[in-house]
């Protein structure tokens, strides 16, 4: 059996742990998100939290969920072997159901589909699961600890589905140098010998759950009086935050908190623990805004809400008004010393994107774009090959079933009268710009134009689940400005300035344009791309760089992504040459009078969509 790193060895994330624990004491605080960067011991963590939980109750269990869960999977299906051999509805239990008095793990839950997140969360705030499907109604409990991890730079979770979580913690590395001597330690410490060092911790894990199973018993008792309940509902008024949730989320966050460290009345400390856990995520009013609550911010709500119980004043100003600290910013390395080099940081107007679309059906994830036949669909039809479609017909099985038996009566299915149910929906997409941006064109307005419709299409994408690129090319080479990413708020910071001027190496960013499409295809080979090339097609650098240039468009054509052309010619002789690459591409051309931030995905959606 391999050995799980023990919870109270974790070095630092303080915070975390006190969330992870409080969730245990209480798992209708609706679960907790952890957001950060790769190798800050959030997987470490939880498994350490659920192999304590084992020891409170020997049930316990932690129950991981893989990104490719189908929704059978998660939340249970029809028993098809029972139906066809006794002719019985039976439901088979899903992964909810064993994670019933557990720990349910969702790393990476930014990229499970929204249903199954909506599910999952649905689950951990009602404590139970109810099922109707294939004329099967089915309800359970399902009472377990929500755990959900996640790097922001892969993209975020929808801001409906971001409030659904009781609450959040961000975790970075130390950059304290003595912290991080602890870690490694620790960690070579437990590689070296495993069994001594879980032994070395038995007695404080042992403690921990003990405090758990101690607290669990007392927080149903834990009085909230009238006063701190209306500290709860100042604070959550102040900060402006929508609906209900958050307040709800307060209250059982503190009464979990003053059950944890060992009183039975809610106090001002606890409301302030449980409102730097469950208000940070919930102020995002855009996706451009950085996440996070401002701790100056806080004291002074909580003074001000304490002044207000002292000596109430209508007229007060309500606190929370201020903004939250801007993150460092994030730009692009520079791209060369030539003297033609400038930054260019023109505003990029943001602005409400018309629907992009793909040409076709896809197969793709589910999303809100392209269509696409996915398990998220409406039913179009039915087949009986069992390696297509997503779920049972039942209305086609038993048509079949009904064909094949000649005598009267009630039709019993076999095996090969199964009927698989085809859906066609919406899809998720790959767009990628690829940006001209050396010294031949007005490179300042068509730069902030550019960014602004990208800025745009991924506000847009991070509510229908695309990812959005940007390549730059200029000088003797191409960049990847912005990976495939659905995070408008890595995207914002990396947008905000770049670099301009040099030579035009077309065929280096057509061909760093078909590299991005081939890396997104082996990692997601149902997900479609289009490219948006603007440039005026004038290749220069090395021999021959137009006959480079086609070359290099035909790669890209033979990976199968989609283009559109945007010419942005503006010589009163006009050379055609974007046109011809438009040609090579297989794709329409619009032209650069057209090219207005609040034009562009017009311009792309229009022409994809007659492509």
């Amino acid at each position: 059996m391999t050995a799980i790193y023990p919870f109270s060895a974790i070095v630092g994330h303080d915070q975390l742990r006190l969330a992870l624990v409080l969730c245990a004491v209480r798992p209708e605080i609706g679960g907790v998100l952890i957001r950060g960067e790769k190798g800050t011991a959030k997987s470490t963590a939880v498994r350490g939290l659920a192999d304590v939980l084992s020891a409170v109750d020997a049930d316990s269990t932690l129950v991981e969920l893989p990104i490719g869960a189908t929704e059978d999977r998660v939340v249970g299906s029809l028993d098809l072997q029972r139906v066809l051999r006794d002719g019985e509805h039976a439901f088979s239990p899903g992964l909810l159901a064993r994670a019933h008095g557990g720990v349910l793990y969702v790393d990476e839950v930014n990229l499970l589909h929204d249903h199954l997140v909506d599910v999952l969360l649905d689950a951990a705030a009602m404590g139970r699961v109810h099922i109707e499907r294939d004329g099967v109604s089915h309800s359970h409990e399902a009472r377990f600890v929500l755990i959900g991890t996640m790097n922001p730079e892969e993209g975020e979770l929808r801001p409906q589905l971001l409030d659904r979580f009781g609450l959040t913690v961000d975790v970075r590395a130390s950059r304290d140098v003595d912290v991080r001597a602890d870690v490694i330690r620790a960690r070579m410490a437990f590689e070296a010998d495993p069994a001594a060092f879980v032994a070395s911790y038995a007695e404080q894990d042992a403690d921990l759950a003990s405090r758990i199973a101690a607290a669990r018993v007392t927080v149903g008792d834990v009085v909230l009086p009238d006063n701190e309940l209306r500290r709860i509902a100042a604070l959550c008024a102040a900060f402006d935050v929508d609906g209900m949730r958050a307040d709800l989320v307060i209250a059982r966050t503190a009464a979990a908190h003053a059950a944890w460290r060992g009183s039975d009345t809610v106090g001002e400390e606890d409301i302030r623990v449980a409102a730097e856990l469950a208000l940070p995520h919930r102020r995002r009013r855009d996706p451009f805004d950085d996440p996070g609550l401002d701790p100056q911010q806080l004291d002074d709500a909580m003074a001000q809400t304490q002044q207000q119980e002292d000596d109430p004043d209508p007229d007060s100003e309500p606190p929370g008004g201020g903004s939250t600290p801007e993150a460092d910013s994030d730009h692009a390395a520079p791209q060369g010393n030539s003297s033609q080099t400038r930054r260019s940081s023109a505003p990029s107007p943001v602005f409400r994107t018309r629907t992009l679309v793909v040409p076709g059906v896809g197969e793709g994830a589910q999303g809100r774009r392209s269509r696409a036949r996915n398990r998220a669909g409406t039913t179009v039809s039915s087949t009986r090959e069992p390696e297509e479609g997503h779920g049972v017909h039942i209305f086609a099985t038993l048509l079949a079933a009904a064909r094949r038996q000649q005598r009267p009566g009630r039709p019993r299915p076999e095996a090969d009268d199964v009927r698989r149910a085809l859906r066609e929906g919406r899809e998720g997409n790959l767009v990628i710009f690829v940006v001209d941006a050396s010294g031949s064109m007005a490179a300042r307005d068509r730069m902030a134009a550019v960014s602004g419709a990208a800025l745009s299409l991924l506000r847009d994408a991070y509510q229908r689940r695309d990812k959005v690129a940007v390549i730059t090319f200029r000088a003797q080479q191409a960049s990847v400005l912005l990976p495939p990413t659905s995070s408008v708020h890595i995207a914002g910071r990396r947008l905000a300035r770049f670099d301009t001027g040099g030579k035009t190496p077309l065929a280096q960013g057509l061909l760093a344009a078909r590299d991005v499409v081939v890396r997104e295809k082996a990692r997601d080979r149902a997900r479609r791309s289009l490219v948006v090339v603007l440039t005026d097609g004038r290749a220069t650098g090395g021999p021959d760089p137009l006959g480079r240039a086609r070359v290099a468009a035909a790669r890209l054509v033979a990976e199968g992504a989609a283009a559109v052309v945007v010419d942005c010619e503006t010589s009163y002789v006009r050379l055609g040459l974007a046109q011809q690459l438009a040609v090579a591409l297989g794709a329409p051309s619009v032209r650069l009078s057209q090219l207005r931030a609040d034009a562009l995905t017009q311009i792309v959606a229009t022409q994809s969509s007659a492509a």
